[in-house]
C-alpha cells in the first residue's frame, strides 16, 4: 500500500484571528464542499469550535450518488496557528489533514497537508489513480474558489 499526499496553499486577505475563527468551525466545512457530495455532519458538532479529541461524524456522496459515513477526530490544536484531523472510520486506511495558517504580509498563508493510504492494496492504489485523486483534486480547486469567494484572494 502506498501513501499518498497533498499539498494545497491559498492566501485570503483576512487576519489570523478570522481565518482560525472560520476554519475551525465544523459547520463551515459544509460551505466549502461541493454541493453535490451533500456533505451533512451527524453528530451534532456543527455549532462548536473544535478543540482536541473532538469528533466529528458526517456523511458523504464523493462519488454516483454512494454515500459513505465519515467520522474525523481533531488530534491536535494550536490557536490560531494550526490543527489535525485524522480519520476514525472511514473509506480509507489513513487518513491525516494539518491545517497551518501563517501570518503574511496582508493576509494569512493558509496550508492544507493531506496524507492518506487506500484500503485493499494495489487495487485501492490503482482506485486512487484512476478516481480518488482526481476528486480530491477537484474537491480543493471547489474550495479554494468558495473561500475566494467568501473570504477574498491575496
Amino acid at each position: 500500500m502506498g501513501s499518498h499526499s497533498l499539498t494545497y496553499k491559498q492566501c485570503i486577505p483576512v487576519s489570523i484571528v478570522a481565518a482560525w475563527d472560520f476554519f475551525s468551525s465544523p459547520a463551515n466545512l459544509a460551505r466549502i464542499t461541493p454541493p453535490e457530495m451533500m456533505f451533512r455532519i451527524t453528530n451534532g458538532a456543527s455549532g462548536q469550535q473544535i478543540y482536541e479529541g473532538m469528533l466529528i461524524s458526517y456523511t458523504i456522496y464523493p462519488f454516483m450518488m454512494l454515500p459513505l459515513q465519515w467520522e474525523t477526530e481533531i488530534t491536535k490544536v494550536d490557536k490560531p496557528f494550526l490543527f489535525e484531523d485524522r480519520q476514525k472510520s472511514g473509506p480509507y486506511e489513513s487518513w491525516h489533514h494539518q491545517h497551518q495558517f501563517r501570518e503574511i504580509p496582508g493576509g494569512v498563508e493558509m496550508t492544507d497537508q493531506i496524507s492518506y493510504v487506500m484500503p485493499m492494496g494495489a487495487f485501492g492504489d490503482l482506485v486512487n489513480s484512476l478516481i480518488v485523486s482526481r476528486r480530491l483534486e477537484e474537491v480543493f480547486a471547489y474550495r479554494q474558489k468558495k473561500i475566494e469567494a467568501i473570504l477574498g484572494n491575496l
